[in-house]
């Protein structure tokens, strides 16, 4: 006796659709947004300042992430590990993804325009546009470059940017520092992360590290790019006069635990790609921006 579906609430679509995007993943960039804004700052910004920096962070994020799920629906379809997606699963239509699109990019511009009316900087409305193309074309790199990681980790890389020129219409070096670092930092646990997907990749023609170079490869080339990332991580300290101490333990508990990821992930052995993706790189961003930004209060 064959079963009839319920209707999925609007609540129901909510989870999913958040679960689908990953909210949790927003540990990544929007501690190094946070840091920026205060070192840019120097001190806690107008409520409305802070108010605008945390909606642009969400509707930018929340629209590459739709743009993902949309413009990467047929491969998710067909890989085992993604195919329980929102959209290959039938859980929600593209038509939302659409309406998400759609909304997000609007109302990020319209934040973005707070800027100029709030604080007279027209640079995030001047860049909005941009932005949001930079950020949703993620899912196009894979079809034709390798790079495709590194074109990820400069979309996480523009949150720190983008803040502190919200803050100060400006880019300094210490911003750009930040850049560099977010930049190899998420290339390199990007990397790790696709190797799940080397057979998959491989099979339907998606670029990546993995499947032009292999497995062992490839781990070799994101600690190569983790190693920029220790560097850039200790360079910015050098040059920030705000950061102390605190910022210093935080760098090198930062890098130790970039050595412990490294450490979890073997060619032979992906069990542990989780915990070394989301786990060590979460408390990596949250644990070094907050004692870089208890620095920044306590000079």
């Amino acid at each position: 006796m064959s079963t009839i579906a319920l209707p999925i609430s609007p609540s129901q679509k909510l989870r999913i659709f958040a679960a689908d995007i990953k909210i949790s993943h927003t540990l990544f960039a929007l501690p190094w947004a946070l840091l920026a804004m205060f070192l840019a700052a120097g001190e806690m910004p107008k409520i409305s300042i802070l108010l605008l920096i945390l909606g642009c962070m969400v509707t930018a994020r929340t629209f590459a992430m739709a743009a993902n799920r949309l413009f990467d629906a047929k491969f998710d379809a067909i890989n085992p590990r993604t195919a329980r997606r929102a959209i290959p699963a039938g859980l929600l239509s593209r038509d939302i993804y659409i309406g998400v699109l759609i909304f997000c990019g609007i109302a990020f511009i319209l934040l973005a325009s707070g800027f100029w009316f709030l604080a007279s900087n027209p640079w995030p409305l001047i860049l909005a546009v941009p932005v949001l193309a930079y950020v949703a074309g993620y899912p196009f790199l894979k079809r034709f470059t390798r790079l495709c990681h590194y074109y990820l980790g400069g979309a996480l890389a523009l949150a720190p940017v983008c803040a502190y020129l919200a803050i100060k219409g400006r880019v300094d070096l210490p911003p750009l520092l930040m850049f560099a670092t977010v930049f190899t930092w998420t290339a390199g646990f990007d990397i790790i992360y696709a190797c799940q997907d080397y057979s998959s990749d491989r099979a339907t023609g998606i670029f990546s590290v993995p499947a032009k170079v292999g497995i062992g490869n490839a781990l070799w080339i994101a600690r190569i790019t983790h190693l920029f990332s220790a560097f850039f991580i200790i360079f910015l300290g050098y040059v920030t006069p705000a950061f102390g101490a605190l910022y210093f333990v935080g760098a090198a508990a930062a890098i130790l635990l970039l050595v412990i990821e490294h450490s979890l992930v073997h060619a032979d052995d992906l069990s542990k790609v989780n915990l070394a993706f989301f786990t060590i790189n979460g408390i990596i961003s949250v644990g070094l921006c907050t004692l870089g930004t208890i620095d920044i209060f306590l000079r």
